[in-house]
């Protein structure tokens, strides 16, 4: 009987084992995965939340106003767009981001275009400021707007003060196109280069549309 006994505390010593050796197997997964890669559905349901959020507040754009002294440079708030993305160079991360229609200079072609960025899913949190100068080579009123983009940013990060080179200066580079999505909103994609070419996002989103 003490023989039987013993059979069965080995078997269960043995089970026991199994089950502790799949416990740090499970636990390696997210060890192993990204850290942006494991944000990336939460970006992906909030790009499918944004076209609802549109549907039910309809953006209209201001009334474009001509100078009184006849000067091409008109400066307001003309629109904005929000946008998620990846970095998959650099600190690989998830990026939410947002921009802001300033403006028009000489032209309603080149406008003013300032947007901000936020790195999630590293040990630390990274924000981009931009201040963009954007060229459309399409009138607003075309279903397919392509465009580009130079200009300076700022860069920093979480616990600036104690970290190498930071805050930087960065010089921005953006290429993308807007597709009609329905009334004044457009799709958006864009593919942005920052740090002169050294890092390269991504991004997908919505924006206003000026024009009819």
């Amino acid at each position: 009987m003490s023989s039987g006994v013993e059979r069965q505390r080995r078997a269960e010593a043995g089970s026991g084992g199994q089950r502790r050796s799949l416990v740090p197997r499970s636990s390696m997964l997210g060890d192993l995965l990204p850290a942006g890669a494991r944000l990336c559905p939460l970006l992906l349901l909030l790009l499918l939340v944004l076209p609802r959020s549109a549907r039910a507040q309809e953006f209209q754009p201001p009334k474009e106003q001509a100078s009184a002294t006849g000067s091409r440079i008109h400066l307001g708030l003309f629109g904005f767009g929000t946008r998620v993305g990846v970095d998959p160079s650099g600190r690989k991360q998830a990026i939410l981001g947002t921009t802001l229609d300033m403006g028009d200079l000489l032209t309603d072609r080149v406008r003013l275009r300032p947007s901000l960025e936020i790195g999630l899913g590293d040990s630390v949190t990274t924000y981009v400021v931009n201040l963009e100068l954007l060229y459309r080579f399409t009138a607003d009123s075309e279903v397919a707007v392509p465009y580009v983009a130079f200009g300076p940013a700022l860069y920093s990060q979480e616990r600036c003060a104690t970290a190498v080179d930071c805050p930087q200066l960065w010089a921005q580079f953006a290429l993308g196109f807007e597709l009609r999505f329905r009334g004044h909103m457009n799709w958006l994609l864009e593919y942005h280069g920052e740090d002169a070419l050294r890092r390269h996002r991504f991004f997908i989103g919505l924006t206003t549309r000026r024009g009819p």
